[in-house]
């Protein structure tokens, strides 16, 4: 075989109902449009079972990469992490079968994982003092062969496979197939069946800051906005609990009260796993043209429908939040221009409404191109972490970050993200993300705050941003 090749198979609106069937292999992963609710995401992939397994963390300035089987690809000993993970991506872009592969299908195959917000110390020096208790890697990605795939707007399924596949291992894959469709069975019937524990959460979720705590630490913000060393910072707080069984029961109720259009669920072997219930497109590149929706200014849903329509419209008039919006703009369009062709930065919407089960958000669209099909994950990497989680300008707010919250993000405001071999890319920003390890589970929520932010109202936002996940799982799960 010298081509990707397609099968079809029957169109899986939710293909989240074929995921149990795959998560016994190694490093599954879901990226779960929560299809029909969102226009941003069309597609839903699934992958298992990596040919090469990535991983980085801060002991190390070297890429881990553990091979299923022979080395595909080499890389240099002496690059770095985001080096090694360029040369990995190219090298495969340039495979023969890869550059004849159809720029129209998401994912040919490729990388798909997820880069922690702490892998900005693989970018640029930053201090590093925040206590790290969570023991997954910063990075940790797979380079996958297959995947199944679901185009929802033509409403077609298939299987996707690369010449790195043999016969044997395709076989395998529509068998797991079959079985789903005999079985016809819901993830959660199959969860039980196989015989994992329901998922419990031990005790309420607790914040890793009490009200004094960060009313200290937005007036040392507010300290260095007046010293003119920063414009914006963004401060988040940690929620933690403790946890026995199945995180994929969890996933499913957040997916059913917190539909968002970046949605994923990933499995790390014997680490934890992440529950990303994000709504916010970091990068995307489609066909050559990049784009960023950065989110900044939120408000509560009303409790009535004339509530709710004041509150969405005192958003859009606040000078405050749109200024807010508007740097991170800017700070996007910086990082972007590095890498975008020389002219082709343009924001085609400013300051539109969003709206999810919990918040209105004020969202903005910032875009660009780039020429060279193997030259996404260079614009991914020179724009991590997102502007809009760190603030501006982007070093010294993560400077300041790293001085004020006192416990390291994780998967927290980084992003989950694909490189496809055929120059296709998406990625989020991880916010309304849940990190289990081992047996904690940790969410955070922050906001970004300015000149004439507000302590009560800020601190209140975070509540707002989070409430939807904590409640859902002490509601439904609390012992």
């Amino acid at each position: 075989m010298t081509d990707i090749m397609l099968v079809n198979l029957p169109y899986l609106e939710e293909l989240i109902n074929l995921y149990p069937f795959f998560r016994d292999l190694p490093q599954p992963i879901l990226l779960d449009s929560n299809h029909p609710h969102f226009n941003d995401t069309d597609c839903d992939i699934l992958v298992a079972d990596p040919l090469a397994s990535l991983s980085a963390d801060l002991t190390s300035s070297h890429l881990n990469i553990q091979w299923r089987d022979k080395p595909l690809l080499e890389v240099e000993p002496s690059l770095s992490v985001m080096e090694s993970i360029e040369s990995l991506i190219n090298q495969a872009c340039q495979q023969e079968w890869a550059q004849a592969a159809d720029s129209t299908i998401p994912f040919t195959g490729g990388l798909v994982g997820y880069f922690g917000y702490d892998g900005g110390h693989f970018i640029e020096t930053l201090p590093n003092t925040v206590s790290h208790d969570v023991n997954l890697p910063i990075i940790q990605a797979g380079l996958y062969g297959w995947s199944i795939i679901s185009l929802h707007k033509s409403k077609q399924t298939f299987l996707m496979y690369t010449p790195w596949c043999d016969e044997e291992q395709v076989s395998a894959i529509l068998s797991r197939h079959q079985r789903y469709q005999k079985n016809n069975a819901t993830a959660q019937n199959k969860t039980q069946e196989a015989g994992i524990k329901p998922f419990l959460l031990k005790q309420p979720f607790q914040s890793n800051m009490s009200k004094q705590d960060y009313q200290q630490k937005f007036e040392t913000v507010q300290d260095y906005i007046q010293a003119g060393d920063c414009y914006q910072v963004n401060l988040a707080q940690r929620f933690s609990s403790a946890y026995s069984g199945d995180t994929f029961d969890a996933y499913q109720s957040l997916r059913k009260s917190c539909p968002t259009p970046f949605s994923a669920y990933m499995e790390i072997d014997k680490l934890g796993s992440v529950l990303s219930h994000s709504p916010e497109r970091f990068l995307q590149v489609n066909q050559g043209r990049v784009e960023s929706k950065p989110i900044k200014g939120t408000r509560a849903r009303g409790k009535t429908p004339a509530q709710d329509e004041a509150l969405a419209k005192e958003l859009l008039a606040s000078t405050k939040d749109r200024a807010e919006n508007l740097m991170i703009v800017d700070l996007l369009r910086n990082d972007m221009g590095r890498t975008c062709d020389t002219g082709s930065i343009k924001v085609p919407k400013l300051f539109a409404l969003e709206s999810y089960p919990n918040v209105h958000h004020l969202v903005s669209t910032v875009i660009g191109s780039i020429q060279e099909k193997d030259k996404h994950f260079n614009v991914f990497r020179h724009s991590f972490p997102g502007g809009s989680i760190t603030g501006a300008p982007k070093i010294r707010a993560m400077q300041i970050i790293d001085e004020l919250e006192p416990h390291e993000r994780s998967v927290y405001c980084g992003s989950i993200a694909y490189f496809s071999l055929n120059g296709q890319m998406d990625s989020s920003i991880t916010i309304r993300s849940l990190v289990a390890d081992k047996e904690n589970i940790h969410c955070w929520a922050g906001g970004g705050l300015v000149a004439d932010s507000k302590c009560e109202e800020e601190f209140d936002e975070t509540f707002t941003k989070v409430k939807r996940l904590t409640h859902t799982l002490e509601t439904e799960f609390l012992n």
